[in-house]
């Protein structure tokens, strides 16, 4: 097994690094907000501060100017409205005023956050819906500032088999390396499933976590505030948050991953291949007696942190036999991956709204809605076996003969041999219809024609 017990750390400087290594470490650090993290921050960070924590930190939080940059991720993200109803473009309006009255209110001690909108959103595949917490704009705000002062404190902390929500970090980057696992020899797959993670974190665990690295008590009873501010819900009224941190809160993402960062170091001070994605994650062996080992050890920790692990879907998966195992998508089995069923069920579910048999758009215009659902789905899908495409493209076409047929006064589906001789593969590809196989046929090419 590879030895994986060090995890990489970024490199350490000296106190009075000169222009050039201030540089480097700008470079290394190039997500952080640099006018919160000062070059002797970003020093302090690498080379570790006295006692492992950082004090200090809130009078960063309360600056009207970090404030705005942290109103400004908010605007890029758009977002629904909280309890108040407020929503973005409105709080845009008032902008300058709002801000103002958020870091007076920071300064003084007097901001409370508001509780959460409680709604729900369906689960791909399932019956049950899943909970989202929307906290209102201005908590956003403050949130969103939060994070940019406290992120870069956990991220030199995190393990590198860690790839949700991370900066420069992606489900690509974590599918290259199951799959690269995969291709030397790793084929036993402890797929484990954490049984509703974000709503069942324990608070007072989580804060101990946080303040492992963070003694600035403002800034520690700002992030417990959030946790215990509750939700809204429109038929059961205020509801208290005695655990977990709400799907939807800007901070959420980040605290989920420090509550499992534990987990993260412990399988790779075993020397375990894990690859975790929020609270996704495979652990990837050699051996079913090495994975069933593993699977114990997940085990026994998830109980201790007081979390659970899904009974029904937490599994010992043996990837070169039929059944293969999902990660982030993908579905992998004997050496090959495709999209497991229910991201084709969600792309068809999209693009058959988007071509209803009465839809009156003019066919352009309804290709060119079509293909930004196609080429956003092939641009994640694209590594799949090849005969994914085929099967979706002429499902594809098959919808659109129905609206031409329909057009026509005729009633069933676009998919009789005069449908066929009427609108040919080729009228579509003159309409510009994104092709699956022809995109994915060009890739092959490219990588062929490439110099290795």
């Amino acid at each position: 097994m590879k030895d994986t017990t060090s995890e990489p750390k970024p490199a350490t400087v000296a106190a009075d690094s000169s222009p050039q290594q201030a540089g480097d470490i700008r470079n290394r650090w190039w997500w952080v907000e640099h006018s919160l993290w000062t070059d002797r921050m970003l020093t302090a960070l690498e080379t570790g501060v006295k006692g492992g924590k950082w004090f200090r930190l809130w009078d960063k939080v309360c600056s009207e100017t970090n404030l705005q940059r942290g109103f400004w991720s908010v605007w890029r993200n758009r977002g629904s409205a909280g309890v108040d109803g407020q929503t973005v473009e409105q709080f845009e309006q008032h902008e300058a005023a709002e801000l103002s009255r958020l870091a007076a209110e920071l300064r003084a001690g007097r901001y409370r956050p508001q509780p959460a909108r409680r709604t729900y959103i369906d689960k791909l595949g399932s019956s049950e819906k899943r909970p989202l917490g929307i906290p209102v704009v201005r908590d956003r705000a403050v949130q969103a500032t939060l994070r940019y002062i406290i992120e870069p404190i956990f991220e030199r902390e995190f393990a590198e088999h860690s790839y949700g929500f991370r900066p420069g970090r992606g489900c690509k980057d974590a599918l290259r390396r199951v799959d690269q696992l995969l291709q030397e020899g790793y084929t036993w797959i402890v797929d484990a499933d954490l049984k509703s993670y974000f709503d069942t974190i324990p608070h007072d665990r989580l804060m101990t976590r946080v303040r492992e690295h963070i003694a600035d008590g403002s800034v520690l009873r700002l992030i417990e505030s959030y946790l215990k501010a509750g939700v809204l819900d429109t038929m059961k009224g205020w509801q208290p948050s005695e655990s977990g941190t709400p799907q939807g809160a800007v901070l959420s993402p980040l605290l989920s991953n420090i509550y499992l960062n534990p987990l993260d170091h412990q399988m790779a001070q075993a020397g375990h291949e894990m690859t975790r994605y929020a609270d996704d994650f495979v652990i990837q062996c050699r051996t079913r007696t090495e994975a069933e080992a593993v699977l114990e050890k997940v085990r026994l920790w998830v109980e201790a942190a007081g979390l659970r692990l899904h009974p029904e879907k937490t599994r010992i998966v043996d990837a070169t036999q039929r059944g293969g195992f999902d990660f982030l998508g993908y579905h992998f089995e004997r050496g090959y991956r495709w999209p497991r069923s229910k991201s084709l069920r969600k792309l068809k579910d999209t693009l058959r709204a988007k071509t209803q048999r009465t839809n009156g758009r003019s066919m352009p215009a309804i290709i060119r809605s079509v293909n930004a659902t196609l080429r956003g789905w092939y641009g994640y899908f694209r590594h799949s076996h090849w005969t994914t495409f085929s099967p979706v493209d002429k499902w594809v076409r098959m919808r659109l003969r129905s609206i031409l047929r329909r057009r026509r006064k005729k009633h069933g589906r676009g998919r009789t041999k005069e449908d066929h001789k009427r609108w040919p593969n080729a009228y579509f590809a003159g309409h510009g219809l994104f092709s699956l196989v022809t995109a994915h046929a060009q890739l092959v090419r490219q990588s062929h024609e490439r110099p290795h």
